[in-house]
This record gives structure tokens, C-alpha cells and sequence, in this order.
């Protein structure tokens, strides 16, 4: 948490050091809840309703309530961009369970409790952006649909958390996570491409990836810019054989890899990395100018 950071808390805005929420709330308890991570520039927000509508979702998977509606929910969003002093900089809006007694039951809560936070997030400084990260194939692997849908941004992330604690004591910069049957879903906490011949992959959604919005958003431009993409299914063996390798993520855009346990990629940063970054950033130009 920054100094500037500004919090959207029970209807007002205020310094986020200042929030406070209940001991007794289930999302604090329990990790029940729902969130999205959402990026501004220009003080507009960047695809707010593709966020949205992914919010409802993970909220109907989980039976919880959104005790605002669109329009209210869009004014403290704004609110709190208002309030906030930079003209860029990322949301975290958070749906909780709500207050209720000790003990897992949902039915025990009342009302659910929305808080929108206001701050920076870095994810890499500009020399690993640059040069390209590395990364590991976690031993930790990611839940199964039929478990946890990964589609579901619920607040528990002790899945992601273990597997960047790998990458941690590996002195590396991220993790992959593969599934049960050995197939690539993503990063700790970002989607992931590779590059081979020219064109893009992607694992589905199927096989434990988010359906990122930043993801979508890379294909859409790969779309315009003619590069071929696809959604498919992806083992370590297409990791380390990649032309090129990169994640995507709303907090994270678009980071360069350089090597998968210990093995180098064909290029970092390559063309096609920033043929997609330079259309990337032209589009969210465009979508959030003044």
C-alpha cells in the first residue's frame, strides 16, 4: 500500500491506511469473496465492463449478491479515481461475504460489502520488462474446474501464493502452474503465450487459465495486426521449444520471457512480443484518451 493510495469503503471515499474491515468479515475468515484487478489511464478506466461482467460471473458461480447496481457501482468506482492523485494507476474492487458469526456457513452473513482500493502496482521495474523474466514450472499445480474453477477470481489465491513461492526460493522472478494432467495453465498470477513460427497460443480456459481480460485483449490485436492465434492445449515441451514466451495480466500488460527452468527462449524481447506490445498500447491509447 502507497501513501496515495484512496479506498471506496461503506459509501465513502477515504485514505486507504484509514479502512478498516470487520474481524468478523468472511472474506478476511474464510477467503469468501470475489474480486477483479482493473487498470486506468487517463483517469478512464480501461474496459470497465468486460470487468464487470466478469465479476457478475465469479459472483453468480459463488451465490453472492452485488449489493450495488451497475450505475452505483460505476459512480464509486469514479469516486474513487477522483480521489485518487494519479492519472494512472490500477483498481482492486473487492466483494466480501460480508460480516457474519464465526463458521463457514455463508447463510450466517447479512449483506455482502463492496470495497474499491485506488493505487500503483509495478509488477517489474523496466529493465525486466526489457530484458525479459524468468520463470520455473511450479511442482504446485492448479486446481481443477471440477474443484475450484479458476474462472471463479475468488479472494483465496493460496493455489497461485504457493507456486510463486517456489519461483521465490528459485531465485526467479515467476512460476508456471500445469495442471493435474500436466498441461500449461498459467502463471502464478498471468496468463500465458507462446510464439512459434509466427503464430500465438494460448492455453483455454478449460484447462485452468482465468479468461483474462488483458488475455482477450492480446488476441483481439493479434486479430488486427494478422498474427495467428489459438487457444490450445500446451505442455512444458512447447514451453521450452517457444520462439518466444510471454504473460499477460491486467496488473502485469505484457512481460517478455527469457528462460523456462533454466532453458532460453529463442528470442527476448521477439517481434512478435512487440508487434502485440506496440498494438497493446496503441489500443488501450485510443480506448482512454481524453
Amino acid at each position: 500500500m502507497s501513501e496515495i493510495a484512496q479506498c471506496w469503503i461503506d459509501g465513502e471515499v477515504i485514505p486507504a491506511h484509514q479502512a478498516k474491515v470487520s474481524v468478523f468479515d468472511h472474506g478476511f475468515l474464510y477467503g469468501d469473496g470475489i474480486f477483479e484487478g482493473i487498470r486506468f489511464y487517463n483517469k478512464r478506466v480501461f474496459r470497465l465492463p468486460l470487468h464487470m461482467a466478469r465479476l457478475k460471473r465469479s459472483a453468480r458461480a459463488l451465490q453472492l449478491d452485488i449489493p450495488l447496481d451497475d450505475t452505483a457501482f460505476e459512480e464509486a468506482i469514479y469516486a474513487t479515481l477522483k480521489a485518487f492523485p494519479l492519472a494512472d494507476g490500477y483498481l482492486r474492487v473487492l466483494i466480501t461475504r460480508g460480516v457474519g458469526a464465526l463458521g463457514i456457513n455463508p447463510a450466517n452473513c447479512a449483506k455482502p460489502a463492496v470495497i474499491i482500493i485506488a493505487d500503483k502496482l509495478v509488477m517489474v521495474g523496466d529493465e525486466e520488462r526489457n530484458r525479459g523474466i524468468r520463470a520455473i514450472i511450479a511442482s504446485t499445480r492448479r486446481m481443477t474446474p471440477d474443484r475450484l474453477d479458476p474462472r471463479i477470481k475468488s479472494l483465496n489465491y493460496l493455489n497461485a501464493i504457493q507456486a510463486k513461492m517456489e519461483a521465490n526460493y528459485a531465485g526467479v522472478e515467476e512460476a508456471i502452474l500445469l495442471n493435474e494432467r500436466g498441461f500449461v495453465t498459467e502463471g502464478s498470477a498471468m496468463n500465458i503465450f507462446v510464439v512459434r513460427d509466427g503464430a500465438i497460443y494460448t492455453p483455454p480456459a478449460t484447462e485452468g487459465a482465468l479468461q483474462g481480460v488483458t488475455r482477450g485483449t492480446v488476441l483481439e490485436v493479434a486479430k488486427e495486426l494478422g498474427i495467428p492465434a489459438s487457444e490450445t492445449v500446451l505442455t512444458s515441451y512447447d514451453l521450452f521449444t517457444a520462439d518466444e514466451c510471454f504473460f499477460t495480466g491486467t496488473g502485469a500488460k505484457l512481460i517478455p520471457i527469457r528462460e523456462i527452468d533454466g532453458r532460453k527462449m529463442g528470442t527476448c524481447p521477439g517481434a512478435i512480443y512487440l508487434k502485440l506490445l506496440a498494438g497493446f498500447n496503441a489500443l488501450v491509447a485510443r480506448e482512454t484518451a481524453g
